[in-house]
C-alpha cells in the first residue's frame, strides 16, 4: 500500500515539476482516545495515529522559492518566495506548508526552498488532524532533505508554532506530536508540559474489539472563535486560581478550587472539565498498562463525552446522536473526539457488534435528516516516516 501510494504521488510530482522528487514522506492523522482540550492546559492526552496519511513528494531548491501543489485542492502550482512569508498573510491551504517553512527559518534552520506535491487521505474538518498531518509531513521531509537533525518532538513544536503564529489557529501540541511520534499498535501517553512520552500497547483486535470513527460530516475550524474562547476561559481560570495552568489543580482539590471561583460559572465549567479529563487520562493509562480487559476503559469514554457536552459545551446534535445511538445499540463506550462543534466521535465495540452499530447510527442520522455519516475502523498505526 505505502509503496503504491508513494509511486503515485511521485509520478504526479514529476508531471508537475518535470523531474523526479528527492523523496516521498507520509504523516498520519490521529484519533484522540481520551484527553480533550487538555493539551493547551499543560495536561495529559492519549492519541493514536490513523492509517490515513498526508503524503508529500518533495525536492530541495536553493533559490529561495517554495512551490506547492495539492491533489486535494483545485488549482495549479502556487509559487511563493521564502523572504515574503509572513504570519497570517495567507488564508489558503498553502498557509500550512508555508508556515512550516517559515517556522523552520525563524528557528534558524537554513531551508532554501522546495518543490512539494501533497496528497492526503485524512478527512478534512473531521477532527482527525488533517492540518497537523500536512504540517508534519512537510517538516519531516525538509528535516531530511536539509539534514537538520531534528527529532519528532522538535518537529512537532515547530509545526505547532507554524499553526499558532503563521496560520493563526490557537491549537495545542497534541496533534503534531501524535502525527510525528506515534507507533503502530500503541496509543501515545503524552505529558504536554514537558513532552515526555510513553507508548502504551493498544491492540484491540487481539481482544475481539474494534474502535470505530464516525465522521458526522459536520465541519469545524479551529481558527474560528469558539475554540479560542474556550482557551481564553481556561487561561482565566488558571489566573484566578493562581496556577500556571489548569494542569496544576489537583483532582482531589477540585471542589475547593471551584468554590474559589465564585460566580464565574462559565470558568467553573471549563476548569471542571480540564481537571476531571486529566484524571480520566490517568485512569485509562493505568487500566491499559495493567494488562486487564480493555473493555474497562469504556465507561471512562462515556464520562468524557458528558463532560465535553455539559461542561465544555463543544458537542453538537450530530455528535450526541452518534454517542447515544451507539450506546443503545450495544457499544461498550463512545464519545466525541477532537476540537468539537462537529467532526467525529469514537465508538468502542465488540467486533461482532460493529455492523449493527454502524447500521443503527446511519439509520438514526437518516431519521434526523442529517448528512449520512462516514464510519470506519481506527487501527493504531505508525507515525511520520519516509516512504521512498
Amino acid at each position: 500500500m505505502s509503496e503504491a501510494v508513494a509511486e503515485k504521488v511521485a509520478a504526479r510530482f514529476g508531471e508537475l515539476y518535470g523531474a523526479e522528487p528527492h523523496g516521498v514522506w507520509a504523516a498520519p492523522g490521529r484519533v484522540n482516545l481520551i484527553g480533550e482540550h487538555t493539551d493547551y492546559n499543560d495536561g495529559f492526552v492519549m492519541p493514536f495515529a490513523l492509517p490515513h496519511t498526508a503524503v508529500a513528494a518533495v525536492s530541495r531548491r536553493e533559490d529561495g522559492v517554495l512551490r506547492l501543489h495539492s491533489a486535494d485542492v483545485e488549482g495549479g502550482v502556487a509559487e511563493l518566495r521564502l523572504d515574503d512569508l509572513s504570519p497570517e498573510s495567507d488564508k489558503n491551504w498553502t498557509a500550512y506548508p508555508a508556515g512550516v517553512v517559515w517556522a523552520l527559518r525563524e528557528a534558524g534552520h537554513a531551508v532554501t526552498g522546495a518543490d512539494i506535491h501533497l496528497s492526503s487521505t485524512v478527512p478534512s474538518g473531521a477532527g482527525l488532524s488533517s492540518s497537523a498531518a500536512l504540517e508534519v509531513v512537510v517538516a519531516l521531509a525538509l528535516n531530511d532533505l536539509f539534514s537538520l537533525g531534528l527529532r519528532g518532538w522538535q518537529l512537532a513544536r515547530l509545526c505547532q508554532r507554524a499553526e499558532n503564529v503563521y496560520v493563526g489557529a490557537p491549537v495545542g501540541i497534541m496533534d503534531q506530536t501524535a502525527s510525528a511520534c506515534c507507533e503502530a499498535g500503541h496509543a501515545l501517553f503524552l505529558d504536554t508540559r514537558d513532552l515526555s512520552q510513553k507508548q502504551i500497547p493498544f491492540d484491540l483486535a487481539a481482544e475481539g474489539l474494534r474502535l470505530l470513527v464516525v465522521d458526522t460530516q459536520v465541519k469545524h475550524s479551529h481558527s474560528e472563535g469558539e475554540y479560542g474562547k474556550r482557551r481564553a476561559g481556561c487561561e482565566k481560570g488558571a489566573a484566578l486560581l493562581g496556577v500556571n495552568a489548569l494542569r496544576d489543580v489537583p483532582y482531589g482539590e477540585l471542589d475547593a478550587a471551584l468554590s474559589r471561583l465564585g460566580d464565574e460559572e462559565e470558568v467553573r465549567r471549563l476548569v471542571r472539565h480540564i481537571v476531571t479529563e486529566n484524571e480520566r487520562v490517568e485512569r485509562v493509562v493505568s487500566l491499559l498498562e495493567s494488562g486487564d480487559d480493555t473493555r474497562a476503559i469504556a465507561p471512562i469514554l462515556v464520562e468524557g463525552h458528558a463532560s465535553l457536552r455539559d461542561d465544555f459545551r463543544i458537542s453538537c446534535p450530530e455528535l450526541d446522536l452518534v454517542v447515544d445511538t451507539a450506546l443503545t445499540s450495544g457499544a461498550l463506550g463512545a464519545r466525541m473526539t477532537g476540537g468539537g462543534f462537529g467532526g467525529s466521535a469514537i465508538v468502542l465495540a465488540e467486533e461482532t457488534d460493529v455492523d449493527a452499530i454502524t447500521k443503527a447510527v446511519t439509520e438514526a442520522f437518516a431519521a434526523a435528516d442529517f448528512t449520512t455519516p462516514r464510519v470506519f475502523e481506527a487501527v493504531p498505526s505508525a507515525g511520520a516516516r519516509r516512504l521512498s
